[in-house]
């Protein structure tokens, strides 16, 4: 090891996104949007479909609005919450490669984990059922912060919960909503893409994806091995 990689430190935690970096739900959400603006007889490009990742429920159902769907903000939360719930217990969700991989990693080593996600809890408790039990010590959901990302609330709150700073946790995110909002916290902030790219500048460093890499890899101040890291290997499922 060099004095270089010697001289970095673990995180005091590292903060997770949920949707679309440990599990690859993203399509279940905006399908469920699309059905809802559907239903109103609205037609939704794929590109303005793709403005709902990272968004909380509520910037979701002002979307929708935008397109037409003349709900209040509040029946449109509920209505894109059961229709995501239905979607995923319908189809299951695959894991986002290497995730659950680097999650049993950390925990290994002692490192606090946080979940940080715009969805409420009730869908987010469908995907911790399925990883082991104790895997997070805190959980912060859309529906336990006033904002919602891009604002920085969700992750301070993860960090306050934790008891450390945030200047000295690691949040990984997919979306670039989520990466201002942990950016505006005081995060140090990866980015894995996934639905949308993520350009040069938007993090701090950006991996192709999260498998292969090891708690080494998260030591502070982030240093990526310049994204080129494969998607190999079989993607794992998990069914409800």
């Amino acid at each position: 090891m060099s004095d270089a990689q010697s001289a970095r430190q673990h995180p005091a935690a590292v903060l997770w996104d949920m949707d679309g970096t440990i599990v690859d739900t993203e399509a279940h959400w905006i399908a469920a949007a699309d059905e809802i603006a559907r239903s109103f007889g609205i037609t939704v490009a794929s590109d303005a479909l793709a403005e709902l990742v990272g968004t909380s429920l509520t910037a979701g159902a002002e979307l929708m609005r935008g397109w037409g769907v003349d709900v209040p903000v509040a029946e449109l939360v509920e209505r894109h919450l059961e229709l995501a719930l239905r979607n995923t217990a319908a189809a299951g969700f695959d894991w986002r490669p290497g995730a659950v991989e680097l999650l049993a990693a950390l925990r290994a080593d002692g490192i606090r984990l946080a979940l940080v996600t715009m969805s409420y809890r009730t869908y987010a408790d469908t995907i911790i059922a399925a990883l082991p039990a104790g895997t997070f010590d805190v959980i912060v959901t859309g529906d336990a912060v006033e904002r919602g990302k891009p604002h920085p609330d969700a992750y301070l709150r993860a960090a306050e919960l934790l008891g450390v700073e945030v200047r000295d946790c690691v949040a990984i995110e997919d979306s670039l909503i989520g990466l201002a909002a942990a950016r505006a916290a005081g995060a140090q902030v990866l980015g894995i893409p996934h639905h949308v790219a993520i350009p040069t500048g938007a993090a701090d460093v950006v991996w192709s994806t999260l498998e292969g890499r090891t708690v080494a890899d998260l030591r502070l101040p982030l240093a990526g091995r310049g994204g080129s890291a494969s998607s190999r290997g079989e993607v794992r499922r998990a069914v409800l």
